[in-house]
């Protein structure tokens, strides 16, 4: 049985992960009550943690999925149909097979799906990117800053436009750990390796739609605003240790 370790204690958001294939890793953080991470959960949560922090430094599978039809395009997706289907995805990758979708998943994943046309995307434009705004939703703005904050100015989209299939198929997507840029990848079939799975719990202490999120910078522009400056990292010390 794959071990979960719980990395990120309830605050708002709890998060834990498990080092397993795809399938293996999905049911064991199921049975301990945690869904599968989103990307806007995972920006929030590095945000609160910091950029050193694990789940920073570390990358892992999310909800989103890269979906690619023929003819029409390639889409982050929100609705993954590899959610449901873990284990017959995860053999396909095992495989070195893509899986591939019906008309029906097809339509359910292109249910709020927004169109894959660049390859990067400057860290200061999240909060008007269409892309980034629906990966990082309210979190899209801060998320960027906190990226800035870190050096990165751009973030990369790993999707290739080259590749074609004659059938719809969808790749899970991975999120990247910090490095010179920040990446979104989806165009591997690495769901049959031992890496990163990560779960959330939400509920423990309020949810992900009402703790407000800021930035080191956002703070200490707070500060200096209010004539008390250099106390942000005293500060953010103090509430990570709550």
């Amino acid at each position: 049985m794959a071990k979960i370790i719980n990395d990120i204690q309830p605050r708002g958001i709890a998060s834990a992960y498990v080092i397993a294939p795809f399938d293996e890793g999905m049911e064991a953080l199921q049975k301990k009550g945690y869904a599968l991470i989103s990307l806007e959960d995972n920006a929030q949560l590095r945000i609160q943690e910091g950029k050193d922090a694990d789940i920073a430094r570390n990358g892992n599978w999310v909800r989103e999925g890269v979906l690619r039809i023929p003819q029409k395009g390639i889409f982050l997706t929100k609705r993954s149909p590899m959610l449901a289907h873990a284990q017959e995805a995860t053999q396909c990758h095992r495989k070195g097979q893509d899986y591939y979708l019906t008309n029906e998943q097809v339509e359910q994943a292109l249910e709020g799906a927004v169109g894959i046309t660049e390859k990067i995307i400057p860290t200061n434009d999240f909060k008007n990117h269409p892309l980034t705004v629906s990966a990082f939703v309210n979190h899209a703005e801060a998320y960027g800053q906190f990226l800035q904050e870190a050096g990165i100015t751009n973030m990369l989209i790993y999707a290739s436009t080259s590749e074609t299939q004659d059938k719809p198929f969808v790749r899970q997507l991975w999120f990247w750990g910090l490095g010179l840029d920040s990446v979104l990848g989806g165009d591997g079939r690495n769901l049959g390796c031992d890496l990163r799975v990560r779960g959330v719990q939400k509920g423990a202490v309020g949810t992900a739609k009402n703790i407000e999120v800021y930035t080191t910078q956002q703070l200490k522009q707070a500060l200096n605003h209010a004539n008390i400056p250099g106390l942000e990292q005293t500060i953010l010390a103090e509430l990570r240790k709550q």
